[in-house]
C-alpha cells in the first residue's frame, strides 16, 4: 500500500527509545522527514542521525520535556522552520513511577498529570494552526491498553492515560471540518524498559522469580509473544496515512489479542 506521506512532516515526540524511535524510523521509511525528541540532547541527536543514516530521510532531533509548557512549544515550533509545521502528530511520553494507590502522594498525581495528560493538550495545541492552515492532519496518541484494563502496581497510568482517549474523542468531533484526524494507539506488553522494569516490580510483589512472572504474563497473550515496538509503529504509520483518511475519533489496542473486552 502506497501511504502517499512522502515529503510530508512528522513530530514523534518521545522518540529517543522503545516504541517512539521505532514509529519515527518507520515514518522516515516512509519518506517524511522527522523531528525525533527526548529529554536528553546526546541520545536525541545520536537517535536522528542513526535513523537518517538508515533511511535516507531528513531527521531533526529536538531535546525538550514535553510535560513542561516550554518543551512542549519547543518540540513543535522547529518543525514550522525545517517542514512547514507538522503534518503528523504523534503524542507519546514516559510512563509515569510505578506504585499503587497507597504508595503515591499529591504530588505524583500531579507530575503525571503533567507528564501524560497535558502534555498532549500542549502538543496538539501548538501543532493545530499549522494543520489548520493546510486543512490536513494526523494525530496519533500512543497510550497503553491499561486504559481499558488497569495494570497491577500502575495506579497512575491507570487513572490519568484515560483522560487522553476522552480528549481524543472530543477533538475527532472538533476537527474533522479541518481534515484533522485523531486517533488513539493502545500499547500491550511490548518489549521495553518500561516492560522490564514493571514485569520485575510485580515479580517482587508477588515473591516469585521474575523468570515465572514473564512466564505467566505470556499467557496472557494469544499470539504467544510478546510485542516488538516495530508491531506498534505498523499501526500508527497507517493512522498517519492519506487512505487512513475516514478514520478519526478510533481507540485501537495492539496487544497480541491480550485484551478481551468486546469494546
Amino acid at each position: 500500500m502506497n501511504f502517499r506521506l512522502a515529503g510530508r512532516t512528522a513530530v514523534v515526540a518521545g522518540s529517543s527509545k522503545g516504541i517512539g524511535r521505532a514509529t519515527a524510523e518507520a515514518l522516515a521509511r516512509e519518506g517524511m522527514r522527522v523531528v525525533v525528541n527526548g529529554r536528553h540532547e546526546h541520545s536525541v541527536e545520536a537517535t536522528a542521525r542513526a535513523i537518517a543514516d538508515t533511511t535516507g530521510s531528513e531527521v531533526h532531533g529536538v531535546a525538550s520535556d514535553v510535560a513542561t509548557p516550554e518543551g512542549a512549544r519547543a518540540l513543535i515550533e522547529p518543525a514550522a522552520r525545517w517542514g512547514g509545521g507538522p503534518d503528523v502528530l504523534v503524542t507519546n511520553a514516559g510512563g509515569p513511577p510505578q506504585g499503587g494507590f497507597d504508595d503515591l502522594s499529591d504530588d505524583d498525581f500531579e507530575s503525571a498529570f503533567q507528564l501524560n495528560f497535558m502534555s498532549t493538550v500542549r502538543m496538539i495545541r501548538h501543532a493545530l494552526p499549522h494543520m489548520r492552515a493546510k486543512r490536513w492532519g494526523r494525530i496519533v496518541n500512543l497510550q497503553s491498553t491499561a486504559i481499558k484494563e488497569p495494570v497491577p502496581l500502575v495506579s497512575l497510568t491507570n487513572s490519568i492515560r484515560p483522560a487522553v482517549t476522552g480528549l481524543a474523542k472530543d477533538l475527532a468531533d472538533h476537527l474533522g471540518k479541518d481534515g484533522i484526524t485523531v486517533n488513539t494507539v493502545l500499547s500491550g506488553p511490548v518489549m521495553t524498559d518500561r516492560l522490564r522494569s514493571n514485569t520485575a516490580a510485580r515479580a517482587t510483589a508477588a515473591g516469585i522469580p521474575e523468570q515465572e512472572q514473564w512466564a505467566r504474563y505470556l499467557q496472557l497473550v494469544p499470539l504467544g509473544r510478546f510485542g516488538a515496538p516495530a508491531d506498534v509503529a505498523a499501526m500508527i504509520v497507517f493512522l498517519a496515512s492519506e487512505p487512513a483518511g475516514w478514520i478519526t475519533g478510533t481507540v485501537i489496542q495492539v496487544d497480541g489479542g491480550r485484551i478481551r473486552s468486546a469494546l
